[in-house]
């Protein structure tokens, strides 16, 4: 009897056309394997919005269908979502031990944890589920235990890279399986998903290695308190620190709760090396001579609200930047967020502290985790893929990696650049994207998820650019007339003492649009408040070019 074929499909949630949020999808027939689930903080137009995740609508509407989660490793843009997705939809979740940990620690704050069953997985784990079976290889990143993915389908083998660089003097030593790669790409490759980040940087990524050297060497040469600055997450940039403020004889205090959360449990699960009394809490480092105090903290992005903004503003509680103090940013600023670290670094150099910031490779504090285009032609050269999909990054990194595929021979017809919910399925062997599955972006505000949408957005824009004018019209049950003169209210629009003559105006204006509908006895309310509105409204725009919003209110009493 022949066997039935089904359609392989690939799509993405999440996580291309953009950095962050990543969530990736792999279909066979009744088969759905999701990979990663991230989260991205809003840029400035959404305002008020905590965060960004992936639109599963397509999942909840096949929720029958998917097998598992699995996770590449623990970023945020790869595990922030996952309390949010878990909510709508349970399902197992297999990553390594320390991107378990840092998932289960989020889940907990959710009240999630009994509910979701966790798979732990490594480098020589095999997983199958249903009609696709997964394997994996090792490879290099920003925080251990990364993994690569292999989806053996009855279509063919289908490759996940996860994010990478090619590291060959890893701090921890966890080196990347370039045999591994390579016999995959032996026994072939039908598609290769492969992240793009810095697909514009030409040459190797230097080694995180190197980073140590010069941050011991600025510990060396630093008269006062040291305060450094990086992702929480950089499990091995903080062993760094750790091991160089053990060199300079100083014992190292944590600001920040992502900073504490995450070296809480790198340090219960191995993957921090640090003495007990090394650690001190905040409200000891004043106890401490300067020279032998490191403050590890938050907000290297300049995230207003992270320890390192607090301290440039000294408005920490407990801790202050003095004069003569070295404050070391040892991360590059994410495209978006330039603005926010120069505010920061010249709030510091105004608190008179020797302050070491700038791109990575001039001061050293800083190597990035991903490839550059070197190591994204080498993953490609050892996978030799018939199908390419770049993915995780801008369009322009994307059609860049299409480029540098190009050059180490995949067919520019065979390389396909999707947007969100765009689907290649493959048949046959033969690739095509004709149709897309609904997705988009859900916002996170409080505890809402997903109930601030395009229309609440306009609003706030309104209100955050030229304020509200609140006009209070009570009229009479008995004879439907005016009881008084409208009330009107000004809130981030103009100050009413110092524009009595506009507030008079719009006062008159309302009078006699309410008394011209009286007279006419219209009765319903919604007729109202729309003709006050576009009476006031066509007036404030003539007179002084402004939009506030307007909202009438009609009290009957």
């Amino acid at each position: 009897m022949k066997e039935t074929r089904h359609n392989l499909s690939i799509f993405a949630l999440g996580g291309v056309n953009e950095i962050g949020k990543n969530m990736y999808v792999i279909q066979y027939a009744d088969d759905i394997i999701v990979v990663d689930c991230g989260s991205k903080f809003p840029d400035e137009h959404l305002l008020g919005i905590d965060l960004i995740i992936p639109d599963i609508t397509y999942l909840l509407e096949n929720q029958s269908k998917v097998k598992a989660l699995i996770v590449t490793h623990g970023h945020e843009d790869h595990i922030g979502g996952i309390p949010y997705i878990l909510k709508q939809l349970n399902m197992p979740v297999y990553g390594t031990r320390l991107t378990l940990g840092l998932i289960e620690s989020k889940l907990r704050e959710h009240g999630l944890l009994g509910s979701t069953r966790f798979i732990e997985i490594d480098s020589d784990s095999n997983v199958d589920l249903g009609a696709v079976s997964l394997s994996f290889f090792s490879t290099n990143h920003s925080i251990p235990d990364c993994l690569g993915i292999v989806f053996h389908t009855p279509e063919g083998n289908v490759v996940h890279t996860g994010d990478f660089k090619f590291d060959l003097t890893p701090v921890n030593e966890q080196y990347p399986d370039l045999y591994r790669m390579a016999n995959i790409g032996h026994s072939g490759v039908l598609a290769l998903l492969s992240e793009s980040t810095n697909a514009e940087r030409t040459g190797f990524t230097p080694s995180e290695r190197l980073v140590g050297e010069h941050i011991e060497e600025a510990f060396k040469k630093a008269p006062k308190k040291i305060f450094i600055s990086t992702f929480a997450s950089n499990v091995h940039r903080l062993q760094q620190v750790i091991d160089a403020a053990g060199k300079t004889n100083r014992k190292v205090a944590l600001l920040g709760r992502s900073m504490v959360n995450v070296v809480t449990i790198a340090r219960k699960l191995g993957y921090l090396d640090m003495p007990d009394e090394q650690l001190i809490d905040t409200s000891e480092v004043n106890r401490y001579s300067p020279e032998s105090v490191v403050i590890l903290c938050t907000g290297s992005q300049g995230e207003p609200m992270a320890a390192l903004s607090r301290l440039s503003n000294s408005s920490h509680r407990q801790i202050e930047i003095l004069p003569g103090d070295t404050v070391i940013i040892a991360a590059t600023p994410i495209p978006g967020n330039e603005r926010n670290v120069s505010r920061i670094v010249d709030n510091l150099f105004q608190l008179k502290a020797k302050v070491i910031y700038g791109s990575g490779t001039l001061t050293g504090m800083h190597v990035s985790g991903h490839g550059s285009q070197e190591e994204l032609k080498l993953m490609l050269t050892l996978m030799k893929p018939k199908y390419f999909i770049p993915i995780h990054g801008e369009f322009r990194m994307l059609h860049q990696h299409r480029l540098l595929a190009e050059s180490v021979g995949v067919s520019q017809e065979n390389t396909f650049i999707l947007n969100i919910g765009d689907v290649v399925d493959i048949s046959n062997q033969t690739a095509r994207q004709t149709r897309k599955v609904p997705t988009g972006n859900i916002l996170v505000d409080g505890l809402g998820i997903g109930d601030v949408g395009n229309v609440v957005l306009r609003d706030r824009k309104v209100l955050s650019e030229d304020g509200i004018l609140i006009v209070v019209v009570t009229l009479s049950k008995t004879d439907s007339k005016m009881m008084s003169k409208p009330d009107i209210i000004s809130r981030g629009f103009v100050y009413v003492r110092e524009s009595e003559d506009l507030m008079d105006e719009i006062n008159r204006m309302t009078v006699a649009a309410v008394n011209q509908l009286l007279e006419m006895n219209v009765s319903q309310w919604g007729v109202y408040k729309q003709t006050i509105k576009e009476a006031i409204g066509k007036y404030l725009y003539t007179q002084i070019q402004r939009r506030p919003m307007i909202l009438p209110i009609i009290i009957h009493v």
